[in-house]
């Protein structure tokens, strides 16, 4: 497979887009043919691993049983959700389906940027929305009790670890590790192997990148973005005890090029056997166990180290969302259904191998046999890690907002980005902890104005 960088080189070099077959020749964005015509549809998405496999699968089986054509454009994780909010906010229609997330569905729906698709969830019984598991389902529903979304793939966060490398030092990982565990850990395997660094950690900018594992380290040290009644708590001790941890931690044992390094690089991190440790999506496991990964059956998985919470996962899902002002609904309510169902689940096994099904969003994934049977090591700590998330009381105190990862307001893209640009330059030694964090009030402060009172 070809590095994310190269990808991402290519990708800026190439302007926007990396089409699928399915969309035949070079109709590119836009290129669906006039409005309203269903034989073609355009998606925007982000270059994680699922996507990359829909893109191989789709003109043979999708395209093929409909007859609609899909053109793909793929973006890599911060430029696609810049795109996906520029082209949803204007409405201009060039897309009918993107990647969101259980961040943006509340506010995209509230303003009138999705449409809903509790009509076609009605129609389509073989869809089976009941089968969603709750948590997904809750967090793709507005308060208008409408669906605006439907996952791809679920996940939460948790630690993964070589097993072999721990067991020829005579070490092993709780099942349920704190943090301290974790650092001590990463200093004993930092150099088991040639080249080998103890922890593979997110360093690179974003609010969905860096702030993604970060926040939950924040919650469990007892830290928040912002108090109930919104007082920013952004450069406050905990948010700075936790900051400080987990940039020492990286700085000390962890991979190269640290402050560029997000999902994708610290997956081939591991995957390459750079790195002892990760802690990450649980949508990962399915990559590393692959049959022809080097490190099928040598991870380990444990629950997302905690400091002072029973529990400090996230809970996050890519689902596909369907533009309003798309003349294709039907046909972009045809995708979906395909690609968030349980035929596709089977489609992947039986193409690509089990372990990469786009999993932890159906429940009866979790009872198919042959699931269970590729992906024993991890299916169960999955499972559990998203059960064991609690959005609604992710830390010790209480919330102005629904969110374990993030804080679900629109200003947060901007502000989680700004302050992770600030913390990614700590983990690069330019800048301090504290300087990245007093900063980051400010900027806080700016944005609890708007809400304070509300």
């Amino acid at each position: 497979m070809t590095s994310s960088r190269i990808r991402r080189a290519a990708l800026a070099a190439a302007g926007v887009t990396l089409l699928s077959v399915a969309g035949t020749a070079c109709a590119g964005a836009g290129g669906g043919g006039a409005a309203g015509d269903q034989s073609t549809i355009n998606v925007l998405m982000v270059n994680n691993p699922q996507m990359v496999d829909i893109q191989r699968l789709t003109a043979d089986n999708f395209t093929k049983q409909t007859g609609i054509k899909v053109n793909y454009t793929v973006l890599p994780e911060n430029d696609v959700r810049d795109k996906i909010t520029q082209e949803f906010s204007s409405q201009a229609g060039q897309y009918d389906v993107a990647t969101v997330s259980n961040f943006e569905v509340p506010f995209y729906a509230k303003n009138g940027w999705l449409a809903p698709l509790d009509d076609h969830i009605a129609k389509d019984t073989a869809f089976d929305q009941n089968d969603i598991l709750p948590s997904m389902r809750q967090s793709l529903t507005a308060d208008d009790g409408k669906v605006y979304a439907e996952p791809f793939y679920g996940e939460s966060s948790f630690l993964m670890y070589r097993k072999d490398v721990f067991a020829a030092k005579g070490l092993s990982v709780p099942p349920n590790p704190t943090w301290q565990q974790v650092a001590d850990l990463a200093a004993a395997a930092d150099g088991a192997q040639p080249g080998m660094k103890g922890i593979c950690l997110r360093g690179q900018p974003g609010w969905g990148e860096l702030f993604a594992p970060l926040t939950t380290v924040v919650n469990t040290f007892g830290g928040t973005w912002f108090t109930k009644d919104w007082q920013p708590q952004v450069n406050a001790p905990e948010f700075k005890d936790a900051t400080n941890f987990y940039v020492n931690l990286v700085r000390a044992h962890g991979e190269a090029g640290a402050p560029q390094a997000g999902f994708s690089e610290c997956l081939n991190n591991m995957t390459q056997g750079k790195v002892a440790m990760w802690y990450d999506a649980t949508s990962a496991a399915g990559q590393l166990e692959t049959q022809d990964s080097p490190v099928a059956g040598k991870i380990g998985y444990a629950q997302a180290p905690v400091v002072r919470t029973k529990n400090s996962q996230w809970l996050y899902t890519w689902a596909w969302g369907v533009q309003k002002a798309s003349k294709k609904q039907d046909a972009a309510w045809k995708f979906i259904s395909w690609a968030s169902g349980k035929d596709y689940e089977n489609l992947v096994g039986s193409k690509l191998g089990w372990s990469k099904v786009p999993a932890g969003k159906r429940a009866s994934t979790y009872t198919n046999p042959d699931y269970l049977k590729a992906a024993g090591a991890f299916a169960a700590p999955t499972e559990q890690a998203i059960a064991g998330a609690d959005p609604r009381n992710p830390g010790v105190q209480p919330r102005p907002t629904i969110g374990i990862q993030f804080v679900d307001i629109p200003e947060f893209t901007d502000l989680g980005t700004q302050v992770s640009q600030r913390v990614s330059a700590a983990i690069a030694g330019s800048e301090s902890v504290d300087a990245a964090l007093d900063a980051g009030q400010q900027l806080a402060e700016k944005v609890a104005a708007k809400y304070r009172g509300k």
